[in-house]
């Protein structure tokens, strides 16, 4: 059911598990420290505090075939040997990830075809064929780790980690990064701590990995140091802005030397248009709002160009759901400043816009509903997960045809008049520009703050309806929140610290919504299934995905019945004078 084995039928050497954690950005330490340091953190008994060094190197060939399949290999030494570590690539919610690992002996050699069997060396193999593995970067990590929990809830592990990436001997970067990982038990342990650590306003969701954040560190354009988005770990904007990533690039030429002697040879380049832009979109008060919009759109359209290779090519996973979340925020650049150009060409890009999302979205979205029915079969015994084999066989029929239909469009002359033309608006200061009178408000400044409000508004207007609304509602009230967050991501530059705050809310109410919605279409989809093939399946099949049904309902039941904690962060009266307070920044 998996793009990784299954540890308990591998042979020698497997030991693999389903990874399930919270991942934060350290925003104030003496108060995450305070939250974290007392006999028992959110009502579970805490263990001593240990401290633990670790360093590993991550690797791939010269041109990224292991990170192209979904994986991030390590090598990690510990107790005297050396341990291969496979992390499947699998985005985020908010802060919770998860994915699956496996990790086994790495030998001696620079070969994996000389070390122990296992399925991690297997795995491996298979992606990376006879390429040479060469060192990527290292993460270095002064650990300081504890065990919470009780016999009946479960157990987390809390770990504060002081993060180093280096490229070779050169250090990077370096930032503290919270990690609240599931030891035993379900779910609502690790949720539990969480609910008393982000009440303290110390830390931010971080949605990727320390292997993203360093991947983007090191493949920042030449010259131009500092200038790759290390997402929500460092120095980060919030939300997804800055998710593109390009293939891996081969490790440094001095430092530790690569697993093979070989030197790497350079990543080719994506074939097509490219832009290079820094790490926000650069936008002031002071701006035309014209302009402003151009930046804004400049900045989404190179992350979507950085992606297109690696989703039309179907190899990245990770590359379509940032060419997704890159085509939807310049959706909201172009609703956000639409008004500053030209009516024609605020039309006929929101319309190409909407064909690439539709297509996009249809790929990513049955991509969610496999990983989601993946890790629910997870763990089940294998009688269990044959039976639901027909359920995951028409699903990935269904995404493959979506892929296809993908590709034919991204193939297309269409599509290529759409990014030439797109390509020319962004380097062309004035283009498509309207005329504005000398009195007309024409700058940022003027022109925002009616516009949050306006947005905030439409999203708050859902208030009064909540308690009883259907599902139809909560999507559009999702529809409402998302835009209410794009257009105060398009100008977070200029709102001040409290953009942060109010974007982090936004985003946990977002996602709560977004839970609901795939639950909700992956009952739908399960329920048609079976309406449709009940004739041709067996009753094993039946049952299980009978029973896959009934949970997906139970998890939108619950959805909806939690959203209030959530959604009252948003209308309260904190949000609101937060919002004032960013508006009066510009």
């Amino acid at each position: 059911m998996t793009g990784l084995p299954n540890p308990e039928n591998d042979g020698p050497g497997a030991a693999g598990h389903a990874e399930v954690e919270l991942k934060y950005d350290v925003i104030d330490r003496a108060a995450l420290e305070d939250c974290l340091g007392g006999p028992d953190v959110a009502g579970l008994a805490g263990g001593p505090w240990r401290d633990v060094l670790v360093e590993d190197r991550y690797v791939d060939t010269p041109d990224g075939a292991v990170r192209r399949a979904g994986y991030a290999a390590r090598i990690r030494e510990r107790d005297g040997a050396r341990l291969l570590g496979l992390k499947s690539l699998t985005p985020s919610r908010g802060a919770l990830h998860r994915r699956l690992e496996i990790e086994a002996p790495a030998g001696d050699g620079p070969d994996p075809a000389a070390w122990p069997a296992s399925a991690a060396r297997d795995r491996l193999r298979e992606v990376a064929g006879d390429r040479p593995l060469g060192e990527l970067f290292r993460i270095r990590q002064r650990r300081r780790v504890r065990v919470v929990g009780d016999a009946e809830a479960g157990s987390a592990e809390i770990s504060l980690d002081d993060v180093e990436i280096l490229l070779g001997e050169k250090p990077l970067a370096a930032f503290p990064v919270l990690e609240v990982e599931l030891r035993s038990g379900d779910e609502s342990v690790i949720r539990q701590v969480a609910a008393v650590v982000e009440a303290t306003g110390a830390v931010r969701a971080s949605r990727r990995s320390k292997f993203e954040a360093a991947l983007e560190l090191v493949q920042a354009p030449a010259g131009e140091p500092g200038q790759a988005d290390t997402g929500e770990l460092g120095q980060p904007p919030a939300g997804e802005l800055g998710q593109a990533d390009t293939a891996a690039a081969p490790g440094p030429a001095g430092g530790e030397p690569p697993l093979e002697e070989k030197p790497a040879a350079p990543a080719p380049e994506s074939p097509g248009p490219a832009i290079a832009v820094g790490r926000s979109p650069g936008i002031s008060a002071d701006d035309l709002f014209s302009e402003a919009g151009r930046k804004a759109v400049r900045f989404q359209l190179a992350r979507l160009l950085a992606a297109q290779e690696g989703t039309r090519s179907g190899s990245s996973p990770a590359d379509l759901h940032h060419m997704r979340v890159a085509t939807r925020r310049m959706r909201a650049a172009w609703r956000v400043f639409g008004d500053a150009y030209r009516p024609a060409r605020v039309r006929a890009s929101v319309r190409a816009l909407r064909t690439l999302g539709r297509h996009l979205g249809m790929v990513r979205d049955l991509d969610v509903l496999l990983d989601g029915l993946a890790a629910y079969a997870e763990p089940l015994g294998p009688a269990e997960q044959a039976a639901l084999k027909p359920l995951e066989t028409a699903w990935r029929a269904e995404r493959d045809a979506a892929r296809a239909a993908l590709s034919r469009h991204l193939d297309s002359a269409a599509y290529r008049r759409f990014v030439e033309g797109q390509v020319a608006f962004a380097e062309t200061p004035g283009q498509d520009a309207r005329a504005a009178g000398p009195t007309d408000p024409r700058r940022v400044r003027e022109m925002v703050p009616s516009r949050l409000w306006a947005a905030y508004g439409v999203a708050r207007a859902y208030d009064g309806v909540l308690r009883w609304a259907d599902l139809a509602t909560l999507h559009q009230l999702r529809i409402a929140v998302k835009r209410l967050r794009d257009s105060t991501d398009c100008v977070r530059e200029g709102l001040g610290p409290d953009a942060d705050v109010l974007l982090e809310r936004l985003v946990g109410v977002q996602d709560h919504l977004g839970a609901l919605h795939d639950a909700d279409v992956a009952a739908g989809l399960a329920r048609t299934f079976l309406v449709e093939h009940s004739a041709t399946l067996t009753p094993a099949s039946i049952n299980a995905v009978g029973a896959y049904l009934a949970g997906r309902e139970r998890e939108v039941a619950r959805l909806r019945r939690t959203i209030g904690p959530s959604w009252r962060r948003v209308t309260s009266l904190e949000f609101r004078r937060g919002l004032g307070r960013a508006v009066a920044q510009l």
